[in-house]
């Protein structure tokens, strides 16, 4: 049995982002978000509640100041007490996964959706998405972009304004652009 384009875009194979089903989950997501992003007097309960509706998973604790934007907001899961600031972006046509007491700064954009170096499956309309996994007590600061398939470990931090390209390791800084890491400090 083939794949459908939605289930080929979840796996990191070429898709064509005008399915019907694609489509259908985006203009929902759509609709979702300009109840999200209009409830600015709810409480942080019911701000999760909104959240739960849509997302994957959302852990206890956990905010997403608005406004805030996604595609489809289905692939996304914050575990508990994960913290989103203004004005962040998550492009989650494949998973993207937000560890525990990970911290993020406004205007920070998750990005799983890329598309073909070859111009003639970018003309033909084709695009892939690979997944971004953040570990758990990640800093990401304000500014911050992390592309296509990256997984940053635990206790990593993301500086503003970086670029992240590539895998961040466990308790690495990275910073710059590309981001590159920092050397280690030795705390007292």
């Amino acid at each position: 049995m083939d794949r459908t384009p939605k289930q080929k875009m979840l796996a990191g194979e070429l898709y064509h982002p005008d399915d019907p089903e694609i489509q259908a989950d985006a203009g929902a997501c759509k609709a979702w978000m300009v109840r999200y992003n209009a409830a600015l007097g709810l409480s942080p309960g019911d701000r999760r509640a909104l959240l739960r509706e849509r997302f994957a998973a959302v852990g206890d604790e956990s905010v997403i100041r608005p406004p805030f934007h996604c595609d489809y907001g289905l692939h996304i899961t914050l575990e508990d007490h994960v913290f989103l600031n203004f004005g962040c972006v998550i492009l989650d046509c494949a998973p993207v996964h937000i560890g525990a007491r990970t911290q993020i700064g406004p205007g920070v954009q998750i990005l799983t959706a890329d598309h073909p170096r070859d111009a003639a499956s970018r003309e033909a309309g084709l695009e892939f998405a690979r997944s971004i996994r953040i570990g758990r007590n990640v800093w990401i600061g304000g500014g911050a972009l992390i592309l296509p398939g990256v997984t940053v470990g635990d206790h990593a931090i993301v500086g503003a304004g970086s670029v992240v390209t590539r895998d961040v390791a466990e308790g690495d800084t990275v910073v710059g652009n590309p981001a590159r890491p920092l050397p280690r400090r030795e705390e007292a």
